[in-house]
């Protein structure tokens, strides 16, 4: 089966629901403002590409490579990145919602989520390492058996992490986010 290749164009305001994005190798493309909701783009490329305020909620994205994206603004509902293709697996999220996403057991250390919305996302056997959950919402965030060495929660809010079950060495917490690590010893912290 011969893939084809789109490199460097941009999407804009592009309703993939009615009409499905062409199956390729997408490098350096822009979308913006795109709704992939409930698509599949299963086993799907994306290389150096940008999603700007796109609703990707509930999509297949089963086999799906994102190598070096970025997404801003967007909506990513029930996201399974656990389902991803692993080869080369690295993205950043800036202002996205990606509540009840999974990156169960995923190696995606020095990820950087700023100001997102993380509430009910597995985090779960992950490898985040050094990863940075900057201004995030961590309420019912899934921390089981999670390397979180070296990552930064220091201004991220509402995380519940047991340092038991979970590696956190030379991780960064702020003062007011200590209690989110004493949780389940269920202290009155005041």
């Amino acid at each position: 089966m011969d893939i084809s290749f789109v490199d460097d164009e941009v999407f804009e305001s592009k309703d993939f629901t009615s009409e499905a994005l062409k199956k390729a190798e997408y490098s350096y493309c822009t979308f913006r403002n795109c709704n992939f909701e409930s698509t599949s783009i299963s086993n799907f490329i994306f290389d150096e590409c940008e999603f700007e305020n796109c609703n990707l909620s509930n999509a297949d994205v089963r086999n799906t490579s994102f190598r070096n994206c970025s997404f801003s603004g967007c909506k990513m509902l029930g996201l399974k990145f656990n389902e991803c293709s692993s080869f080369l697996l690295s993205f950043s999220f800036s202002t996205c919602n990606l509540q009840f996403s999974s990156f169960h057991n995923l190696k995606i250390s020095k990820t950087y989520f700023n100001n997102c919305k993380l509430e009910d996302v597995d985090f779960s056997d992950a490898q985040l390492n050094e990863a940075d959950f900057n201004l995030s919402n961590l309420r019912g965030a899934i921390f089981d058996g999670t390397n979180l060495a070296k990552a930064n929660f220091s201004t991220a809010n509402s995380y519940s992490i047991d340092p038991e079950n979970n590696k956190i060495q030379r991780a960064q917490f702020s003062k007011d986010g200590l209690a989110g690590l004493l949780d389940k010893y269920q202290l009155k912290i005041e």
